[in-house]
Order: structure tokens, then C-alpha cells, then sequence
């Protein structure tokens, strides 16, 4: 399957997240998720302080640079594709991000309810 047969969580073709910071597992701005991705990084969230902390608290700092991974580190305003189970985690702990729902693979679906998704759309017209 190509990139441009890959699908978003509402059935359309999946839309880049961001290409500043370059985000993706494979880093070229698109939250394709495939099997070798355990992580399932598929969830294009927009950073805020308050998930930022809280990924942090949970062991995984977005927020510190690490010129060595080429990371810039993320700021609140920052698209970054995420892994849908701390997405998830987040959610249940009430600091989730907003979501770009056409720039969210298909396979965070695995793991989250649309629903979720929808009530944390970035766009209502994503909704």
C-alpha cells in the first residue's frame, strides 16, 4: 500500500501532520503507523504545556531537545504524531491534546474510539 492509499481515522486520504518539527515514525511529517511501528505513533496531537508535562511525567520528555536523536524538542502549538495508547492515557487523565482528526492514521483506531477523537477534534469541521 502507498502513502496515498493510506487512510485517516474518518475515512479520508491521511493528511500531513507537520513537517516543522518533522514528526512520524518514518519522519516525514505523516503519522503513518505500520506493524514494525510497536508504538503505534498515530495519533497527530497538538502539543500543549499540560500534555507535554504529562508525557513527561510518564517517561517519555517531548519537551527537551536531543540534538543527537535530531530533536528539537516540542512546544505547546507544536503538531507531533503521538503513540495512541499514551494519547489514550492522557485522555483518561484529563490533560489529552487536540487532535488533527485527517492527519490521524487509521490504525490509532486499534486502540482509541472515534468518539475519543471526535470530542478532542482540533477542527470542528474535522468532527
Amino acid at each position: 500500500m502507498s502513502k496515498g492509499d493510506v487512510k485517516n481515522v474518518i475515512g479520508g486520504k491521511l493528511a500531513d501532520c507537520s513537517h516543522d518539527p518533522l514528526t512520524g515514525w518514518h519522519r516525514d511529517g505523516c503519522c503513518h503507523s505500520i506493524d514494525e511501528d510497536i508504538g503505534n505513533h498515530s495519533v497527530c496531537a497538538v502539543m500543549t504545556d499540560e500534555f507535554l508535562a504529562f508525557s513527561k511525567a510518564a517517561g517519555n520528555d517531548l519537551s527537551t531537545p536531543r540534538p543527537e536523536f535530531l530533536f528539537p524538542g516540542l512546544k505547546a502549538g507544536d503538531q507531533w504524531c503521538v503513540c495512541a495508547a499514551r494519547w489514550e492515557e492522557a485522555r483518561q487523565g484529563g490533560a489529552a491534546p487536540l487532535v488533527m482528526l485527517a492527519a490521524t492514521h487509521e490504525r490509532a483506531l486499534e486502540v482509541l474510539q472515534l468518539g475519543h477523537l471526535q470530542a478532542h477534534a482540533a477542527d470542528e469541521a474535522d468532527a
